[in-house]
């Protein structure tokens, strides 16, 4: 039990107190109005940070052509009995992306090559949905030549001019205005490969007499539209408002929690020296 000279002191640090709180009666709504204009300020400074944005967004579309292909020139070696069948074709370089190659249908232990002087960027999970944390600018290598071995019913390489995704489909730039923003999306954009001429070999076993069945296609990108990017303003000052309104309850919390505490604890003294008080009169 407290004894009499800590319930004296205690009272008179509650004095202390009413007296502060008499001087300055609005202190506490002084205090939350603040606090809350303050938060209000900030959250709009957020805000108009937001959607006064120098972001732009560029979109590009993207034009499959089947590549037309001639009939294949056959060499049979006949001291490895194998049968090799070439073909030569000439891309489109202008913005070239993807270059995919497909056959159907090649005999068991076959292999199936597409060759470029410029190199070609290539990976077997390249295109596969199923590959886990794959990613072809880390993972895919520029070769001359690309080859695989047959799968099955059907065997194919995709290759990519440039592993950067920037230049295919859809990407952003900070500019101070929408020409500025066109100018730098046409450069990032535009790439003309260097050489447009490739090779495909299938290599068969024994001496064949039927070509195997290819299918050679090209992708080519257009920049089609450059768009300064955009907020929902109303969904955006909210998210402003509950980011500032955290900041602002991770440091107001804790005092105002110290504050009441004090109070419901000079409370709890005052009710004792009351009691106190009492039993000394009593006896």
């Amino acid at each position: 039990m407290p004894s009499i000279q800590d319930l004296m002191k205690a009272t008179f640090f509650g004095v202390d107190m009413r007296k502060a709180l008499a001087q300055n009666p609005n202190l506490l709504r002084t205090l939350i109005g603040m606090g809350l204009t303050l938060i209000f300020l900030l959250a709009y400074a957020v805000y108009g940070a937001t959607i006064d944005t120098e972001v732009y967004i560029y979109n590009s579309t993207a034009t499959e052509e089947s590549i037309s292909l001639e009939e294949p020139r056959k060499y049979y070696d006949v001291d490895s009995n194998t049968t090799t069948w070439t073909w030569d074709a000439t891309l489109n370089p202008m913005n070239l992306t993807w270059v995919n190659l497909t056959a159907v249908s090649l005999s068991a232990d076959s292999t199936l090559a597409i060759s470029n002087t410029a190199g070609l960027y290539s990976h077997p999970d390249l295109g596969d949905d199923d590959a886990d944390d794959f990613s072809c600018s880390e993972s895919c290598r520029k070769k001359n030549e690309h080859k695989v071995n047959s799968t099955g019913e059907v065997t194919e390489i995709i290759a990519l001019t440039n592993p950067d995704p920037a230049i295919r489909g859809k990407g952003s730039v900070y500019a101070d205005s929408l020409e500025e923003a066109r100018e730098k999306s046409s450069e990032i954009m535009f790439n003309e490969f260097n050489s447009s001429l490739v090779r495909i070999t299938v290599e068969e076993d024994g001496n064949r007499t039927v070509s195997p069945s290819i299918n050679l296609a090209q992708v080519n990108e257009e920049l089609t539209s450059v768009e300064r990017f955009e907020v929902d303003t109303a969904t955006e000052f909210l998210w402003a408002l509950a980011a500032v309104i955290g900041c602002f309850s991770m440091v107001l919390v804790p005092s105002f929690t110290v504050y009441f505490a004090a109070r419901a604890k000079q409370k709890k003294l005052e009710l004792k020296l009351e009691s106190a008080k009492l039993n000394l009169e009593e006896e």
